[in-house]
């Protein structure tokens, strides 16, 4: 076997503790332009309908749909140098943001920033999955994820503070540039592991797979669509994302609009409270895991994600309509818990329904129904919808405007119980699938 085949236990929580931080560098560079939404709205003299568009479609529509092709690169070439290239791409575009004297030129940093950011999640996803096997994939995966709300946490405290301190131009170059080392680390020690590294059922399967040519993505779609919890599970993904990136991206402006809260102090109670998140996000995959294992039911994986998002429905509503500013605050801590609890187990379900020379792909198909839906227009919905609502209700506009956007989450529960129905069929399909591959080497 292969110098990566017999990887130590520690190297193994190094690589993920590497994607990790890559992960964290990406969320900043990704979150940074909400907590600075406010001054670039006065000093560029943008409407929130433009705003929205900047913190959601205009990104994530690059994001997304450059996200599927450069996932079949992964599998078909080194996920490690895919990811390194991905992360210059993406620092240098998020330092040029600060560089932006109009609209369009901040538009087309953000699209440049998009289309790094592509190459992150697919990549990292199938890294993962060869490095830990399924019975502790989506914890791990789940740990990976902790990018999302420590890189949150990290970009709005600094958002905040540098906004206020160096200006927002300066706070795009501090938190840009620091990604381009990270990414010499990744290409420098990170070894690519070969294919079904942790699904392979004997040394000598391992070197067979990794020799079998990637389908296309043309079949990789087709044979994910055809799992009907997969399709469940992308739109409750999707849904969920919906209110999430709408909340997150306009979260600050509603603080400052509602509550008159100094930007700083936005950017530190915002930090405080993506990085709560870590509990929930890490708890998804945990608990989908142990639950899974203990009762013997995968089914377990959805479950969690769907009761974490239809409990944290009533702490949403409160948050946007209610006047004590202590409590919104604690309301957003609940939310940022049970938001995250749905990442790990959605994306393990995903790489565990496909077979091993998908993985990448699959991951940016789940990505793509997640921030089309999700990124794209839960940001751009809410910017509109208080454009349209600020005549009749003013400075509160916002604030319905983002309780509208919530009414998501009840749909995207719905569709996590409906996928577990038919969870354990399509799993063990694709197992059968596996394990036939297995015995022809």
């Amino acid at each position: 076997m292969s110098e990566v085949s017999r990887s130590s236990q520690s190297y193994r929580h190094y690589v993920r503790g590497l994607l990790l931080l890559g992960y964290v560098i990406n969320f900043i560079d990704r979150s940074i332009l909400s907590i600075l939404l406010e001054p670039i709205k006065y000093e560029l003299e943008l409407s929130d309908s433009e705003l929205g568009f900047l913190g959601g479609l205009a990104f994530a529509l690059f994001y997304a749909t450059l996200g599927i092709p450069i996932a079949a690169l992964a599998d078909r070439w080194s996920r490690v140098k895919v990811l390194a290239l991905a992360m210059v791409i993406w620092s240098l575009m998020t330092a040029i943001c600060g560089m932006a004297s109009n609209f369009i030129q901040l538009l087309l940093a953000r699209i440049g920033v998009g289309v790094g950011e592509a190459g992150a999640s697919p990549a990292s996803h199938s890294l993962i999955s060869d490095y830990f096997p399924i019975e502790t994939r989506a914890t791990a995966l789940s740990i990976y994820a902790l990018g999302i709300p420590i890189g949150s946490m990290i970009g709005n405290f600094v958002g905040g503070w540098g906004a206020q301190e160096l200006g927002w131009r300066a706070t795009f170059y501090l938190v840009g540039l620091p990604g381009v080392l990270v990414a010499l680390l990744i290409w420098m020690t990170l070894r690519e592991p070969p294919r079904g590294l942790s699904d392979a059922k004997t040394a000598n399967a391992v070197p067979t797979i990794e020799n079998v040519p990637a389908p296309s993505m043309a079949e990789v779609f087709k044979y994910l669509w055809a799992k009907r919890s997969f399709r469940h599970i992308g739109f409750a993904a999707g849904l969920h994302a919906f209110a999430g990136y709408g909340a997150g991206t306009w979260n600050a402006p509603f603080l400052i609009r509602s509550h008159e809260m100094p930007l700083a102090e936005v950017g530190g109670w915002l930090a405080l409270i993506s990085g709560i998140g870590a509990i929930g996000t890490f708890a998804g995959g945990f608990l989908g895991d142990r639950l899974s294992d203990r009762r013997g039911d995968r089914r377990w994986y959805l479950w969690v994600s769907g009761i974490a998002t239809i409990v944290m429905v009533p702490f949403q509503v409160v948050a946007y309509m209610y006047d004590g500013l202590p409590t919104a605050l604690g309301c957003l801590f609940i939310v940022s818990i049970f938001g995250g609890m749905y990442l790990g187990p959605s994306f393990a379900m995903t790489q565990a329904l496909v077979t091993l020379r998908m993985r990448a792909v699959a991951s940016a198909i789940l990505l793509f129904m997640l921030n089309i839906i999700g990124m794209g227009l839960g940001p751009y919905f809410v910017g509109i919808a208080s454009d349209i609502l600020e005549p009749s209700y003013g400075i509160d506009a916002l604030r319905f405007a983002l309780l509208l956007a919530v009414i998501a989450n009840t749909w995207a529960a719905i569709h996590y119980f409906l996928g577990a129905r038919r969870l354990t069929s399509d799993l063990e399909e694709t197992e059968r699938l596996i394990a036939q591959g297995a015995a022809r080497s």
